[in-house]
């Protein structure tokens, strides 16, 4: 569904698990919670790590998963068909969403809707362009750390948000998101609500956020590191926002915008690639 149709209803104001396994290149693998170092000498890298502008990054195995939704899922769209999909290099994924204060200190002037709510709630308001444009300055920024940064893909965006579950959701849902049933109409700092498995936070709900690829149908067999279509004028929005219903605030649900596309739910995380 495209991005516009969503959150134009939404502005109307219109109603309407299991444990994963993780690989690393080390021989070492992360089973739930339980850390196993496979070769001798050789220990895991840091788990978390943190930029010169204090955004923090929790470091995502490489493994597989499925992708999509089964048919029986409740708010299930049509373009959530169930895929294997291997993650074959780790990487980096901001813990939350980018701030507003980080957007200020890099690129300037604040273009969200609700500045109000301070430097610690999500910048929004943003394209998929503006998304670029943050990165491009960071880049610059730490150039001489050679830290690269990008949108996470969506495979990996979801392989994250599942973090090892298979449900609809991580977590009970008024426990791991801000929507439309307990946002009160307003955006809210990030971290105010309760982490995934792997320690990520608002991965569903708060704003909705841009991912890499543009917007195609999933594949009909397993496949390694998607990356969308190679072609195409919309991208891919995920996780739901503040003003979603709980059909869209799953590790599933998707939608899709023109990447010059604003709204006052809509924003970002970043990835860092080893």
């Amino acid at each position: 569904m495209h991005a516009e149709t969503e959150l134009a209803t939404a502005r109307r104001g219109d109603d309407g698990s299991g444990e994963g396994r993780r690989a690393g290149a080390c021989g070492w693998s992360v089973v739930g919670l339980a850390l196993a170092v496979g070769a001798a000498g050789c220990s895991p890298p840091p788990r978390e790590w943190v930029n010169s502008l204090g955004m923090e990054f929790v470091r995502i195995e490489a493994g597989s998963f499925v992708m999509g939704s089964p048919e029986n899922e409740e708010g299930r769209e049509a373009d959530e068909r169930q895929h294997e999909v291997r993650i074959s290099r780790p990487f980096y994924l901001g813990k939350y969403e980018v701030t507003q204060g980080e957007w200020e200190a890099v690129v300037g002037p604040n273009p969200s809707h609700f500045r109000e709510c301070g430097a610690r709630c999500p910048v929004e308001n943003v394209s998929w362009y503006d998304a670029q444009e943050f990165i491009r300055q960071l880049q610059w920024r730490e150039a001489e750390r050679g830290h690269r940064y990008r949108l996470p893909t969506e495979a990996e965006w979801e392989y994250a948000a599942r973090a090892g579950t298979t449900a609809a959701r991580y977590g009970e849902l008024d426990g791991i998101a801000w929507w439309k049933g307990n946002s009160r109409k307003r955006l809210r700092p990030v971290g105010g609500k309760g982490a995934n498995a792997w320690g990520l936070q608002d991965m569903l709900g708060n704003v909705w956020e841009w991912v890499g690829d543009r917007d195609g149908e999933y594949p009909t067999e397993g496949t390694t590191d998607p990356r969308g279509l190679g072609a195409g004028s919309y991208r891919v929005i995920r996780g739901g926002s503040w003003r979603s219903l709980a059909r869209r605030v799953r590790s599933a649900a998707r939608l899709n915008g023109s990447p010059g596309y604003r709204y006052d739910s809509l924003g970002f995380r970043l990835a860092r690639t080893e």
